[in-house]
């Protein structure tokens, strides 16, 4: 049988991959699955067909001038010719195509925005914000306290189990990208917080729900495991509450985690370490952050600034 029949099967292999051997989250698959539906769509409008052994260069320079027409983000267009790109490095792997057409397409150069982060009376406000005497308060407290103790990825949150939380020795084991563990430790007020949900809240809600036995700790108003839609939700719920003029995400707590940590003293390799992140130069972006704000500080109180 021609290979070319079954391509189709080739994108959802790809996308099982990513799912199964890259643990990436259900989010970053969708999005995989639509910049590759996208080049699949000006394929066939293109030349009737959809051939990924036959694409080449010149295929390749119509589509990026196609976006450029369509006045399509830059960011838009970085993040398409990377998906496609590992695609083929996928399909090259599994010996379905002899070369990776995308190897050596430009990506437009980004400009690098600073991450929003909360200043620290900022953080502490968003922590006081649930009802702890309330079940989904409890619940919730939780959820905000090991997001800015850990610094975790939502989808690290949402995945995490019972086996992986030591809260004796004040640890978590997180299973961050490319299913790459890492030890992040805990400090006393989120210990607090998950034994207070994990004593009362958790459990009455799987009881309540009669939900059957899981490991997941975080749960809906139904037992059920949290997703990390869910997570998002409740963050705006409690966001939404305080008079803030910028918009905050659960990754927002990631960044505000670094940047606590590094105006605090910490190394920027141990802060890598803790954030998960493959490369130093990624970590570095929060250097750019505490350097802008000390300069601030300076134009703002010393007398010849």
């Amino acid at each position: 049988m021609n290979k070319e029949i079954s391509t189709d099967k080739w994108v959802a292999n790809f996308l099982n991959y990513l799912n199964v051997e890259k643990n990436y989250s259900q989010l970053t698959l969708k999005s995989y699955a639509g910049d590759i539906a996208l080049f699949k769509e000006f394929l066939q409008a293109r030349s009737g067909t959809c051939q990924w052994s036959k694409v080449s260069i010149l295929d390749i320079r119509a589509y990026l001038a196609q976006l450029n027409s369509k006045h399509a983000a830059r960011k838009s267009i970085a993040r398409r010719i990377s998906s496609l790109r590992s695609f083929y490095k996928f399909l090259m792997r599994e010996n379905l195509v002899k070369t990776n057409p995308f190897a050596k397409v430009r990506t437009p150069k980004l400009e690098k925005k600073l991450p929003v982060f909360l200043e620290e009376c900022e953080i502490n406000e968003l922590l006081a914000q649930p009802d702890a005497t309330e079940v989904l308060g409890m619940r919730d407290k939780a959820i905000l306290e090991f997001l800015y103790a850990t610094g975790c990825r939502v989808s690290e949150l949402a995945g995490l189990t019972l086996n992986r939380l030591d809260l004796g020795n004040q640890y978590v084991l997180l299973l961050g990208k490319g299913n790459k563990e890492r030890l992040v430790p805990i400090g006393h007020p989120c210990v607090r917080a998950l034994e207070a949900y994990l004593t009362q809240s958790r459990n009455f809600l799987m009881d309540k729900f009669k939900v059957g036995e899981h490991d997941f700790i975080f749960v809906n108003s139904r037992g059920t495991p949290l997703t990390d839609r869910s997570v998002r939700r409740i963050l705006d719920k409690y966001i939404s509450q305080m008079s803030l003029q910028k918009h905050i995400s659960p990754h927002s707590i990631r960044h505000t985690f670094a940047t606590h940590l590094l105006e605090h003293g910490a190394d920027l390799r141990s802060v890598q370490e803790l954030l998960g992140h493959a490369s130093l130069s990624t970590t570095q972006i929060y250097t750019h952050i505490t350097t802008e704000r000390i300069a601030k500080v300076y134009e703002k109180h010393h007398p010849r600034a």
